[in-house]
């Protein structure tokens, strides 16, 4: 979603009054229902600034990538919720219910989105709880990826785009089949909202098949997003930005390959070099 703002535009030291495409930014409300001593309960668990589209998609990847949820049939509903707010006239909060939470632990969910989201991180206590939580291991083999093909990808990746070629203020994340074909892609002003909403809708609509699949970012590649693929049970993640040193431990450490800086004539390989088609 974009919306136009009046703004003046200075080109060869001369302004002119232009309408700009700016790309939409609101705050999502994200709320769990579940059952505790067997009456309903609502928690707030985070707000986050989102682009408001595929919101459905963006909570449902979140609480699949937190570990939340494994199955699609844990949760019961989801809907937005309130009246219409602000000049874009947006619901801002959205509803999961869960089904068979009893034993829902929502101070501790509540702690890993607070986390997550603000000061980040402690590395090593973070991978060894991802050493837990993970009920699958990557496939160390594949996908096969052939090197030409990556190199393609930010192109591909653009041309996928519906909202940054009008506003360039925008991060994708898509999910690539083997031969470089876009089966799902998804915009957001966040870099981990967009990939959520990719994680969302394949596990939503039962479209990975990991072992013929990768995962493609328009921005910096950072431990969140390779924490994102590896819940999704992806082994290749790429991106056009620079991985940070977080990202390329935890990708070495789960057999993720992990390639930054693809442009059109090169990339670098971080980890996984044995999943590259030469």
């Amino acid at each position: 979603m974009n919306s136009k703002y009046k703004t003046v535009k200075y080109k060869k030291n001369t302004p002119s009054n232009v309408e700009d495409l700016v790309s939409i930014e609101e705050p999502l409300e994200m709320v769990v229902r579940h059952k505790k001593n067997n009456a309903w309960i609502d928690n707030s668990i985070s707000i986050t600034m989102r682009t408001p589209k595929n919101d459905e998609d963006l909570i449902i990847g979140l609480l699949f990538c937190e570990g939340i949820i494994h199955k699609i049939s844990d949760i019961e509903k989801v809907e937005l919720l309130g009246e219409k707010v602000g000049k874009f006239d947006l619901q801002n909060k959205i509803r999961v219910t869960l089904g068979n939470s009893e034993n829902l632990d929502i101070k501790h969910l509540k702690r890993n989105f607070l986390t997550n989201s603000s000061c980040g991180i402690c590395g090593k206590t973070s991978m060894d709880s991802l050493e837990i939580v993970c009920k699958t291991k990557i496939n160390k083999n594949v996908p096969k990826i052939k090197n030409s093909l990556i190199t393609k990808i930010p192109d591909l990746l653009r041309k996928s785009q519906s909202e940054f070629s009008k506003t360039g203020g925008i991060h994708a994340s898509a999910l690539f089949n083997k031969d470089g074909k876009a089966l799902v892609i998804k915009e957001d002003v966040g870099r981990h909202n967009a990939l959520d909403k990719v994680i969302g809708h394949c596990f939503k609509n039962s479209i990975f098949d990991t072992k013929n699949q990768f995962i493609a970012c328009s921005g910096r590649l950072s431990f969140e997003l390779v924490q994102k693929a590896l819940m999704a049970n992806v082994g290749f993640l790429m991106g056009v930005g620079a991985p940070t040193s977080l990202a390329i431990d935890l990708a070495r450490r789960f057999d993720i390959t992990l390639i930054g800086f693809v442009k059109s004539d090169s990339f670098n390989i971080y980890c996984g070099e044995n999943r590259i088609l030469k």
